[in-house]
């Protein structure tokens, strides 16, 4: 039997809504600066993706406050219970129409999966490509920094890591389209409730 349950508050909503979107503008804008295409034009583009960068940088800093100071760090914790299951489940299980093996609750929104995949997105991806970014915008200070880095490596390192984020939304997205109908984990986003067994 389903059961509707509150999951994600007003804030979780709009945060998710906010990063994504900057993210998407972010890879358009980098890959528009990288010459891949042809969108704002060179000049606005680095305008818009130094603009965009900065406010990711400040919507993460309050999220990273937000999630302290609410408890709903919690969420990611690692956990590798039943993680062999889901992995699983998602590789042959899910093809075969099967049941998930995890269960979202208020008090564990995240498989242990996503839980994992999260905490490094929130650990390592985004701060690397955060600061990858900021050395980059401030390549002419490094030398009053003492910074001694090659700025091929800190453009190389971005990239990488913003080509780590676009496969990340590849794959985020193909697993919005897995739940109970096509479009059922994209509704939750937006209306904060979500269709969960009993």
């Amino acid at each position: 039997m389903k059961v509707k349950i509150y999951l994600y508050t007003r804030f979780e909503r709009f945060w998710h809504w906010a990063q994504a979107l900057l993210i998407i503008f972010l890879m358009l804008t980098g890959f528009e600066v990288h010459g891949s295409c042809r969108i704002f034009g060179y000049a606005a583009a680095c305008r818009w993706h130094n603009l965009a960068g900065i406010t990711l940088l400040g919507l993460s800093a309050f999220a990273v406050f937000w999630h302290l100071t609410t408890g709903q760090w919690r969420h990611y914790q690692p956990s590798f219970y039943n993680l062999r299951n889901i992995v699983g489940h998602y590789l042959i299980g899910i093809m075969r129409g099967e049941r998930h093996p995890f269960h979202k609750s208020q008090e564990r929104k995240l498989n242990p999966l996503q839980a994992l995949s999260y905490l490094f997105l929130k650990v390592f991806l985004l701060p690397v490509q955060l600061l990858s970014g900021l050395l980059y915008y401030y390549y002419n200070d490094w030398v009053s920094w003492g910074v001694t880095a090659r700025l091929d490596g800190v453009a190389y390192l971005h990239t990488a890591m913003a080509f780590a984020l676009l496969l990340f939304l590849v794959v985020h997205v193909y697993l919005t389209t897995t739940g109970g109908t096509l479009l059922s984990y994209t509704r939750s986003m937006f209306t904060g409730w979500e269709e969960v067994e009993d």
